[in-house]
């Protein structure tokens, strides 16, 4: 029999709570408004972008001529401005954010030396049977190699190292 007032202990309904997909969008939504305001800010012309992908919000920016500057050499700058936008949406929302930035697809081409750099030294470590250590990376950059790796038989990687120095290492399977 249901509980009544009289019983002193009424329970109201939980509230439904957001889906995963629907969290990460409101991430993309709050990344992309601080973003534009920086945009805007700055005075840089830029068209942002929003998915969801792999378990966390993308956010691209395309389209502005001075969109480099906010790459920075080798992506030091879009790494600080990521962590920004986390911060930002960390603030507003009350939940730490695995989000993605991605800057006039200096992010995108980066993976795709790097998938080519994992599955290359995958199979050199394959056929010499002696273990390669990768130079020093970002934990993007290392979790991109670790997964080219991971698609070659008869090869493992992991990582080593402290920040700022931990790189990838690539040994055979045995």
């Amino acid at each position: 029999m249901p509980k009544t007032a009289q019983d002193g202990d009424v329970q109201t309904p939980e509230p439904a709570k957001p889906s995963g997909e629907d969290v990460l969008i409101q991430e993309g939504d709050i990344a992309g408004d601080y973003l534009e305001k920086l945009l805007d800010v700055l005075d840089f012309d830029g068209d942002i972008d929003l998915d969801v992908e792999g378990g966390r919000a993308i956010v691209s920016i395309d389209g502005g001529d001075d969109l480099n500057k906010l790459v920075g050499d080798k992506g030091s700058v879009l790494e600080s401005l990521q962590e920004l936008t986390r911060l930002a949406v960390q603030q507003a929302s009350g939940n730490r954010s695995r989000l993605m930035l991605d800057i006039a697809g200096w992010r995108q081409g980066r993976r795709d030396e790097l998938t080519e750099l994992g599955k290359q030294t995958a199979n050199d470590v394959k056929s010499s049977g002696e273990a390669v250590r990768l130079r020093p990376m970002t934990p993007f950059e290392r979790k991109v190699v670790h997964d080219a790796v991971a698609t070659v038989k008869g090869v493992v990687s992991e990582s080593e190292g402290e920040e700022p120095r931990r790189q990838v290492v690539v040994l055979p399977d045995n």
